[in-house]
């Protein structure tokens, strides 16, 4: 059963165009929406809701049609709004037990629900306070609890991080994965920030204008930069970048996430072989006077394994090809307009 299955849906707001998906299928996962503002995104989101009716064309959610079963879709989806909307004096357990019971729950299972599902997300000890008086953070993680409580097959969530500290939006992204990844749940994300979306999804859809530009797993969408390449290196990296500038390669990036260890992002020539890199670690390692002064005693080899290696020289911990970022593969769709399906 596909999570989702369009077909020639549109929807206007008077003459104006605001949904286009001549065809859309994508099979049960963690998907992606992504589009500039006005794209069409909250349109959609309604429309498989059931809060819009289509103006015409087909679109069923988890096999039940958004017209005809919206109810059955209801009963089996969870939904995260962007803006939240809560009952002023409920507390959290009440307002997510409420959830529970407009799904249909009966009123003992639902209360019993709404405390397992604030314990499993963080927000237990809040649960009896007011929701208006409570942060951001956790606010977001009741909304959350309203949407699982019924156990819901999907999940639909708009943007979900918004107004969340650095923190909070770790965690909260953290949660989303380890429902996906651990549960088994599929999930519809809607946001803004791309990075977002890069850590929890699979698959994306890609609007803009109403129109679907690109849909499909982002493996098989993004560009493969065959030039290019991530490496770890542990130690000092001097000489060595020093010798992949003389190979004719340049230093795109680098970072540092340790304190005895760089990431380096290195653009290569053409016909530039993978186990080069190996070669010139060992090179800098060994004393290649190219690469600049060594000390005496600065006889190193950091190749296959390691072995031998004290700290001195560089270690090549990892190499891995550079992939196109999620942000680049968005504009690149959204400038060449044409549209990219991948299954």
């Amino acid at each position: 059963m596909d999570l989702l299955n369009l077909e020639r849906l549109t929807r206007y707001y008077g003459q104006s165009l605001a949904l286009d998906a001549s065809s859309l299928s994508l099979p049960p996962g963690a998907v992606g929406l992504l589009g500039p503002n006005g794209a069409g995104k909250s349109t959609l989101l309604k429309v498989l809701l059931g809060l819009l009716p289509p103006s015409s064309g087909h679109a069923e959610v988890l096999g039940f049609d958004v017209i005809s079963q919206s109810l059955e879709i209801r009963a089996r989806v969870g939904y995260v709004s962007e803006e939240a909307s809560f009952i002023l004096g409920m507390s959290a357990v009440e307002f997510v037990a409420l959830a529970g019971e407009v799904a249909g729950m009966p009123r003992r299972e639902a209360h019993r629900r709404a405390h397992e599902m604030l314990a499993y997300l963080g927000g237990e000890e809040s649960r009896y306070r007011q929701v208006e008086g409570l942060s951001a953070g956790v606010k977001q993680r009741i909304q959350l609890a309203q949407a699982l409580v019924h156990d819901p097959v999907l999940l639909i969530l708009d943007e979900p991080t918004n107004g969340l500290d650095p923190s909070g939006r770790k965690s909260m992204l953290d949660l989303l994965s380890s429902l996906h990844r651990d549960f088994g749940k599929s999930l519809i994300l809607s946001s803004h920030l791309l990075d977002d979306v890069d850590r929890v999804c699979d698959s994306v859809i890609v609007l803009d204008r109403g129109k679907v530009l690109a849909h499909g797993r982002i493996d098989l969408l993004r560009a493969h930069l065959k030039n290019r390449y991530r490496l770890r290196i542990q130690g000092d990296a001097t000489r060595f970048r020093a010798l992949l500038s003389l190979a004719g390669a340049t230093v795109k990036e680098e970072s540092r996430p340790g304190a005895e260890e760089c990431e380096i992002l290195a653009e290569v020539p053409q016909g530039f072989r993978s186990s080069r890199f190996f070669q010139l670690i060992e090179e800098a390692n060994r004393g290649d006077p190219r690469a600049g002064d060594f000390p005496e005693s600065g006889e190193l080899f950091a190749g296959e394994g390691g072995d031998g290696f004290d700290g001195k020289g560089a270690l090549l911990r990892s190499l891995i090809p550079d992939e196109e970022k999620l942000t680049d593969l968005f504009q690149r769709i959204v400038e060449s307009g044409e549209a990219r399906i991948v299954r």
